[in-house]
């Protein structure tokens, strides 16, 4: 294990800044496998394998082994270096590109349902009073109107995030998605 990897492509700076596989490698200092990890960050095998498999493809992380449990064969995988440093020339070309690649992904989807789920089976059942809302709708825009839609939709909720993001009061998270409706969906 090197003791730094100096990166200097934009998909790799791209693949670990996600606070997902930040944590993720951060268990990887030491071999482990998926299940070992997920275990360790109370998360499923499966969505800890997803960022396994990004970190190995992106030259951050590599399998280093395997054993093979109950007839299967399993990978055990470390970090590739104790520390990551972004190149200078990288750090202006990530924020707004992949802020907005990350909010129009699918990856990023799943990953805020996982935390809205986690949230939500973490609350105190017996507190006599949880106040919340749920809301589900359906929406139809024409193609060439889909971006102005998206684009007024963040609109609004940043403005209720400017009007509401003071440091008094209770803290309440919100989580909006906003995916195409399946085809075995439509009526």
């Amino acid at each position: 294990m090197r003791d730094v990897l100096y990166l200097e492509e934009i998909a790799q700076a791209e693949t670990l800044l996600k606070p997902q596989r930040v944590e993720v490698l951060r268990q990887l200092a030491e071999p482990r496998t998926c299940t070992e990890v997920a275990t360790r960050l109370g998360q499923t095998p499966q969505r800890v394998y997803y960022h396994v498999k990004q970190l190995v493809a992106a030259g951050l992380a590599e399998q280093v082994s395997e054993r093979r449990v109950r007839g299967i064969n399993e990978g055990i995988y470390q970090a590739v270096a104790r520390s990551y440093w972004l190149s200078p020339r990288l750090v202006g070309r990530l924020g707004g590109l992949r802020r907005a690649r990350d909010e129009m992904s699918l990856g990023h989807l799943l990953d805020l349902m996982e935390q809205v789920q986690a949230d939500v089976a973490a609350l105190d059942r017996s507190a006599p009073e949880l106040p919340s809302i749920g809301v589900s709708g359906e929406i139809r825009v024409p193609a060439e109107r889909r971006q102005e839609f998206l684009t007024d939709l963040r609109n609004t909720l940043q403005d209720l995030f400017t009007r509401y993001g003071g440091a008094e009061g209770d803290a309440f998270k919100l989580a909006v998605a906003c995916y195409p409706k399946g085809e075995e969906d439509r009526d």
